[in-house]
């Protein structure tokens, strides 16, 4: 099963095309549902978000594939969004009831109170900076719900973010994709995407270790 699930992953450009020859349009509520539910859904974070968005914007710039790049990127502009939005809600209506134990390790609700207030000061680019970080950005809208940030500041962030994501890996595909360079070396360039998108969860896990380690 995990051999397949690499396979899917670094072969996203031929598994959408064969998607798109067996299912024609569908294949749109097909991407939409994957992004609504690895942004929407708190148990799927492993769905391929970056990866699948760069492979989606390759696939649609082959004429042949009667794909269209605006509405694809309109669909699933929208398919994050509902999917923040989603998250939000659910994380809104469990924290309270999740976080009542005093004495717990960890559902004490003292983390809840340090949430709220770590939101209501840094919410915005959280949700934002976010979007482009894959795990975190599944647990974002959710612990914002559970901080209880404010709703028309989330949605703002959440269409901002969710449209620039959109811009950036479905244009990236869309434009370079289907480079020469680029599609004989397809595997490698998924394993760029990934590695670029997990970095800056790299980058700010060891500056945490390093700051705590020097304190």
């Amino acid at each position: 099963m995990l051999s397949q699930i690499v396979d899917i992953f670094l072969h996203l450009d031929t598994y959408l095309a064969q998607l798109s020859a067996s299912y024609g349009v569908l294949v749109y509520l097909i991407l939409f549902l994957i992004i609504f539910a690895e942004t929407g859904l708190i148990v799927t974070p492993f769905l391929p978000g970056d990866s699948l968005l760069f492979a989606a914007g390759a696939l649609a710039s082959i004429e042949s594939s009667g794909l269209n790049i605006w509405l694809m990127w309109g669909l699933l502009i929208s398919a994050a969004f509902l999917g923040d939005n989603t998250n939000y809600h659910v994380g809104r209506t469990l924290g309270a009831r999740l976080f009542i134990r005093e004495n717990s390790l960890f559902l004490n609700p003292k983390y809840l109170t340090r949430t709220q207030e770590f939101y209501r000061e840094h919410g915005a680019k959280t949700v934002l900076f976010a979007r482009f970080m894959p795990i975190l950005r599944t647990f974002a809208p959710f612990v914002a719900g559970m901080g209880k940030m404010n709703y028309r500041k989330f949605i703002v962030f959440s269409f901002v973010g969710s449209v620039a994501w959109m811009s950036c890996f479905l244009g990236a595909g869309f434009y370079f994709g289907n480079l020469p360079s680029v599609k004989n070396n397809f595997h490698l360039v998924i394993f760029t995407v990934i590695g670029v998108s997990f970095l800056p969860v790299l980058v700010s896990a060891l500056r945490g270790f390093f700051r705590d380690f020097s304190r």
